[in-house]
């Protein structure tokens, strides 16, 4: 028992000695609060800089995968045909896909059913659904809109995550039925005048104030006109084979089957598109068209349509980013083309991190040079307390005891220079974050609580690094020589 209290006691002491050494820290620094506070401010300026600097790099990254969310996400792959060596975007632009200068010599590589069903099959895709787009005109009394219409399957529709807010989906199997985008309305104009009342309207410093078209997507008829060339043609005198005026081409009521939440304003991948269900579109062209054939898909030499309706691209969806990259090469071998923003992905990364190491470096500077301070405030306390100290050693303290003071005081002033640094850096974020909010809206500083964490660690560990061989010069002072010292 009595070797147990003993125990207890000697832990009790040293425990003291820890309290003790701290207050002896504390009220070194407080004697000299001028030169403490000078040398802190050169830690607040140093925490702050290396911390905003690198909140910077972090809140662009996250701005860009921000981004890339809104445009696809990181586990989705468009699939583009490979028409002879070249992809067909959807736009009529066609892109060279490889280095080979015999292009013209390659078999065309097109997107159908067939390689539908293969890419359902292969590992790891949860969603394959083909992608058919075609340009229409959209009209409701004088108002006409030049548009882009895609079909795509109900189950692909649902993976998109879209925000509804009125009605629903289009109905897989049904009549044709649109899904209007939420900025769709903003390119309406008025076909007497061509003015477009929203664009000539439009207040870009107050993005809340802005003119639409009197145009009711849901509730009134829209008439689309699917043979745009013919249109266009009789509009402006255009004739056949043989010389007599073309007619202008039949116009069609499609109905509304819902509406996308969001500002006319806010732009989104999704926000300009009008999607509807492929089956419907492909039934609605065959109809439209009847064996004529088809803006945008692929004719034999002679001009004539295949029978089948090939589709512009391919929306694949895989169960993990991890796999993104494995699914894209089983595709490619196939003779297709595949994108993903992956591929985004690892370039912004790779550049964020080039940019969070220059920033991160610009700001280590100056925490550099707030250490030069620190150690020059230790030295300077070690020469005006040399009596001290050898005052303490002539007392028989321990030598340990006399380095670990000098480290405290070191490690004090980086701990108060990094809380104070780490609540200016919160100030100037959110200053910067304000000034930048019209282009980045989630900011574009952004400081996690990992960064503050490794900021306080660094600091305290600088102003201890620092203060170390201040703290072991005071322990090589000899205890005579510093006694008697004036």
């Amino acid at each position: 028992m009595e070797e147990m209290e003993e125990a207890q006691g000697g832990e009790e002491e040293r425990s003291m000695s820890v309290k003790d050494l701290l207050k002896m820290s504390l009220s070194s620094l407080w004697r000299r609060k001028l030169r403490t506070i000078l040398t802190v401010l050169g830690v607040v300026i140093g925490t702050a800089s290396i911390v905003v600097m690198i909140s910077l790099g972090l809140g662009l990254n996250k701005a860009s995968m921000e981004q890339i969310e809104q445009y696809g996400g990181l586990t989705t792959i468009t699939v583009y045909s490979n028409e002879g060596g070249y992809g067909y975007y959807g736009g009529g632009m066609a892109v060279s896909v490889d280095g080979s200068s015999d292009s013209e010599s390659q078999e065309p590589v097109r997107i159908d059913d067939a390689a539908i069903e293969q890419f359902k099959h292969m590992e790891h895709v949860e969603v394959a659904s083909p992608v058919l787009s075609t340009w229409v005109l959209l009209r409701q009394g004088v108002w006409e809109n030049s548009a882009s219409i895609r079909g795509m399957s109900r189950e692909a529709l649902e993976k998109m995550d879209l925000d509804i807010a009125e009605g629903s989906l289009p109905e897989e199997g049904g009549e044709l039925q649109f899904f209007y985008g939420n900025t769709v309305i903003t390119d309406f104009y008025n076909s007497k005048t061509g003015q477009n009342p929203f664009y000539e309207n439009y207040d870009y410093e107050n993005q809340d104030n802005y003119t639409l078209a009197d145009v009711d997507l849901m509730n009134s008829p829209m008439f689309v006109i699917f043979d745009t060339d013919a249109y266009y043609n009789s509009q402006y005198g255009g004739t056949d084979e043989n010389g007599a005026p073309i007619p202008a081409p039949k116009k069609y009521m499609v109905p509304a089957c819902g509406l996308m939440a969001g500002k006319p304003t806010e732009w989104g991948e999704n926000a300009n598109s009008i999607l509807c269900d492929v089956e419907a579109l492909k039934a609605q062209l065959k109809k439209v068209f009847k064996g004529k054939a088809i803006p945008g898909q692929p004719t034999s030499k002679s001009g004539k349509p295949y029978k089948e309706i090939y589709y512009n691209q391919a929306y694949i969806r895989v169960d993990d980013m991890n796999y993104v990259t494995e699914v894209q090469d089983q595709i490619r071998a196939l003779g297709f083309q595949a994108e993903s923003n992956v591929e985004w992905m690892n370039q912004v990364q790779e550049q964020s991190r080039s940019i969070q190491m220059a920033l991160g470096g610009i700001g280590a500077v100056s925490l550099f040079v707030a250490a030069i301070g620190i150690a020059n405030t230790m030295m300077m306390s070690i020469y005006e307390r040399t009596k001290e100290i050898g005052i303490m050693k002539v007392l028989g303290c321990d030598m340990r005891a006399i380095r670990n003071m000098f480290l405290a005081e070191a490690g004090f002033i980086g701990l108060i220079g990094g809380t104070v640094g780490l609540m200016l850096s919160y100030g100037i974020s959110a200053i910067i974050n304000f000034v930048t909010k019209a282009t980045y809206a989630s900011g574009i500083s952004y400081i996690p609580v990992v960064l503050v964490l490794l900021a306080m660690i660094f600091a305290v560990f600088m102003g201890m690094l620092a203060g170390l061989f201040p703290a072991l010069r005071a322990m090589r002072l000899s205890a005579l020589a510093a006694i008697r010292n004036e």
